[in-house]
């Protein structure tokens, strides 16, 4: 039989579910050598009932049998992922013998194929929903019990899990019985992975990577190996516990949606960490914070969990904070503040600015699906901000006295903001309802602007979300040649401050929540001042602050233009290829400020870049990055074709950059399918794969758009990352008159996607594939309209608004200051 498409876990499910049961253990058989499509899951789970009717989770592709205490049961009851069952006061075991699918979306056992050799590799993902394709189980985050994995592999393969695995036989492998876990912590990792070890402090360090990767990973081995024995000695400074999870596995996986997982005694990350190509110090920065972020929640989230989704702050926020804060005291990369502003802070200011904007605490998360829209900036960089501003208030004696208190009272538990509130007051904190309710109950962030006229900052709250709070933060004051440092404190609509005549920089050193922009005698100095500039900070704090005066269309982009090419913000060195949501400066400039700018400015910050590669010393970081955005603004086909075959003295043509001139290349129409294939072929590999989509998607021929929309319907079935890459490919500016039909076949499409995937990548893929080059209110009201309707499934829903919002923002700046291109 085939499982019915699931439902999503309801909150008021889970806590009746959690009074009912009791989950003393689950044994977990599975066997990955039978078959490439599918794998057995035999799963018996003991647990004890106070009596009554209850359901496990189950998304199977078949079932073979079910046993309650020895007593078949009938396996057409298993009703959309759900298997009821009645029990009796007392204990029980439920046998699930059941038939899995392998998936290719980064959820579940995802199996993937390495174009470069051929090889095949497992990760288990049981994220939100995602556990019940690999196992029956009580799914959801209180519900924790220990667990014991055996496991049936191809001889040649390695298996990794939450706890050391030993290989008994050839291709069985028997894991350790686990700590207490949640669902959503546990993972498999199998395939012929390029194994490391070490070991720190006691603790049995490990690396892995695919066999393609090997030589990647050994290079990168001693930095990886270094900072995780730094991050563990910090963190156990800060919580005086030690790491409770045994060994500690970092496993680099092909495919993977996010950042990284943390689950317990198994990380995994997504593999675009090893560095196969020259990367920037930006991208080591962003890897150093995402390994101390997931062994933060080693702490907080695996040690103690909350007790459900509307408590996630108590994960997201703590590991971010955390995270950047234990990067930047304990490894090399002691700038990881200047990082975090430029790859997070407008992350998260643009999300709080949205129609998605919710609290950081208590987002009223009503089920898992809904809970998952809330992993956003808000979560991560809003929360993680506040972290940090109390923190600052209380001292690291109260803060982290409050903290320890709370991990010990609650070890390998679930917990609420209650609790860890209660735990603060405990170690000494004063009244914190303010900061309950003010900064974590409410939503949005207030805007604090400099009034020279009448010699004010002015706050003010969201509308829709009204607040009274204090902001103490510092103002950056430039005197003649040299820049002095104000400390104020915003207490109400109006707070007296008088920067004289003077350029003036609110909060630069990211001291509070809110959003600024520069006032306009700043705006027009600040051409001249940028390039003088050497603060780092302060240098994040002008992007940043630029950035948030054009999504409020309070900033002319001509003005915008002018200070790129001023100073093109090559020191924000990390730009990735293009994403739907751009983090950083780079991307930013191309995605929403260029289209809004006017006529020629696309060749005058090509003109700058280019400038700025012969003034930079050969082979620095900062010349790598003017040579990217060269390449991204260039309109000479010849030049390009120049460069693929000859890069600037300093600039390596390694395969990221040769596949980011042939992508330029493609948006041209300056290449075709031919030679993008003959590339592909001569190197086959998982990047070359992602990008050969991309480039192939921004072809100017309707074949290039078939191609593309095949991944987005499922037409064609393709893995996770090629349809991120196509979407994000078929949009292009120069392609308007080509792309219009794909306005009108988005919103007719958008719904039947969910029929075709699910989860993360069902959400990526409707951002991806937003038509955000269609700059017509035409296009907003339509997707209004769509979002309106009540069976649109709510991950695409959110997306969706989300992308609207920032459309509509953009339509804002082109009414406001018409002199833009359109």
């Amino acid at each position: 039989m085939t499982a019915a498409p699931a439902r999503s876990l309801q909150h008021t499910e889970a806590q009746a579910r959690a009074a009912l049961l009791t989950v003393e253990s689950y044994d977990v058989r599975l066997d990955l050598a039978s078959d490439e499509a599918t794998f057995g899951s035999v799963t018996t789970v003991r647990f004890t009932s106070r009596g009554g009717p209850t359901f496990i989770d189950l998304k199977p592709l078949r079932v073979h049998a079910l046993r309650l205490d020895g007593v078949p049961l009938d396996p057409d009851t298993l009703d959309r992922g759900r298997l009821p069952l009645e029990t009796t006061e007392g204990t029980h075991e439920l046998v699930v013998d059941a038939v899995m699918r392998f998936r290719n979306d980064g959820e579940g056992l995802h199996r993937s194929v390495d174009p470069a050799d051929g090889r095949h590799y497992v990760y288990g993902m049981s994220f939100m929903d995602a556990a019940p394709s690999i196992f029956a189980c009580f799914d959801q985050p209180d519900l924790k019990a220990p667990y014991t994995f055996h496991v049936t592999a191809p001889r040649a393969w390695t298996v990794l899990g939450n706890t050391p695995a030993t290989q008994v036989e050839p291709g069985v492998w028997e894991l350790e019985t686990s700590q207490p876990l949640s669902t959503y912590f546990v993972t498999l990792v199998a395939g012929p992975y390029h194994l490391l070890t070490a070991e720190h402090d006691g603790i049995p360090l490990g690396l892995s990577a695919r066999a393609s990767l090997a030589g990647a990973l050994e290079a990168d081995a001693d930095e990886l190996f270094t900072m995780t024995g730094q991050c563990f000695d910090e963190l156990h400074r800060l919580f005086g516990i030690r790491y409770p999870f045994g060994s500690y596995h970092q496993a680099f996986v092909p495919e993977f949606n996010a950042g990284a997982m943390e689950n317990p005694g198994c990380v995994t990350f997504r593999d675009q960490l090893v560095f196969a190509t020259r990367v920037t110090r930006g991208m080591r920065i962003k890897r150093a914070a995402t390994v101390a972020h997931e062994m933060a929640h080693q702490w907080f989230g695996n040690l103690v969990t909350p007790r459900w989704w509307d408590d996630l702050w108590l994960n997201e926020s703590f590991a971010e904070y955390l995270g950047n804060r234990v990067t930047a005291d304990a490894t090399e990369y002691g700038d990881a503040w200047v990082d975090q502003a430029y790859n997070r802070r407008m992350w998260g200011l643009t999300a709080d600015l949205g129609p998605g904007t919710h609290p950081v605490a208590g987002n009223g998360a009503t089920d898992a699906v809904s809970a998952l829209q809330d992993f956003d900036g808000i979560s991560y960089a809003k929360g993680s901000s506040i972290l940090k501003q109390l923190a600052a208030t209380l001292g690291d004696e109260v803060f982290f006295g409050g903290v320890v208190d709370h991990l010990e009272r609650h070890r390998f538990g679930n917990a609420t903001m209650d609790d860890l509130f209660g735990s603060w007051e405990r170690a000494g904190a004063a009244d914190l309802a303010a900061v309950r309710t003010q900064w974590l109950r409410t939503a949005g962030p207030d805007t604090i602007v400099l009034d020279r006229a009448a010699g004010v900052l002015r706050r003010t709250p969201p509308a829709a979300h009204p607040a009274d709070r204090t902001h103490t933060f510092h103002v950056a004051v430039c005197d003649v040649d040299s820049w002095r440092a104000d400390r104020v404190s915003v207490e109400g609509p109006e707070t007296a401050y008088d920067a004289g005549g003077a350029p003036a920089l609110l909060d630069p050193q990211q001291e509070t929540w809110a959003l600024t922009y520069p006032d306009p005698e700043t705006m027009r100095a600040l051409p001249g001042l940028l390039p003088g500039i050497g603060d780092p900070l302060l240098r994040a704090a002008v992007w940043n602050g630029v950035r948030s005066g054009l999504h409020v269309a309070a900033l002319d982009p001509a003005d915008l233009v002018d200070l790129v090419v001023a100073s093109v913000p090559v020191e924000d060195t990390e730009d990735a290829p293009e994403s739907a949501s751009p983090r950083r400066t780079l991307p930013w400039l191309f995605q929403t400020l260029l289209p809004l700018a006017p006529a020629g400015s696309v060749e005058r910050v090509h003109a700058a870049a280019v400038a700025k590669i012969d003034a930079t010393p050969p082979g620095s970081e900062h010349q790598l990055a003017a040579y990217r955005t060269a390449v991204r603004s260039a309109t000479d086909p010849d030049l390009l074709r120049t460069w693929l075959a000859e890069p600037p003295a300093g600039i390596d043509a390694d395969p990221d950059l040769c596949w980011r001139v042939r992508c330029r290349l493609a948006v041209l129409g300056a290449t075709d399918r031919a030679e993008l294939d003959a590339a592909l072929a001569a190197e086959p590999t998982g990047l070359a794969r992602v990008e050969h989509t991309r480039a192939v998607a921004s072809l100017p021929t309707v074949e290039a758009k078939e191609f593309a929309w095949a991944r987005f319907t499922g037409a064609a079935d393709v893995a996770n990352y090629e349809v991120e890459a196509a979407g994000l490919g078929l949009w292009r500016p120069e392609q308007r008159e080509l792309t219009e039909p794909y306005v009108e076949r988005y919103f007719a499409d958008l719904p039947g996607t969910a029929a075709v995937r699910s989860g993360w990548v069902l959400a990526e893929a409707a951002e991806a594939f937003f038509p955000a080059t269609s700059l017509e209110q035409t296009t907003v009201d339509r997707a209004t309209a769509l979002a309106a309707r009540p069976d649109l499934d709510p991950s695409v829903r959110r997306r969706l608004l989300d992308a609207t919002d920032r459309l509509q923002r953009m339509l804002a700046v082109r009414s406001a200051y018409p002199s833009g291109s359109s």
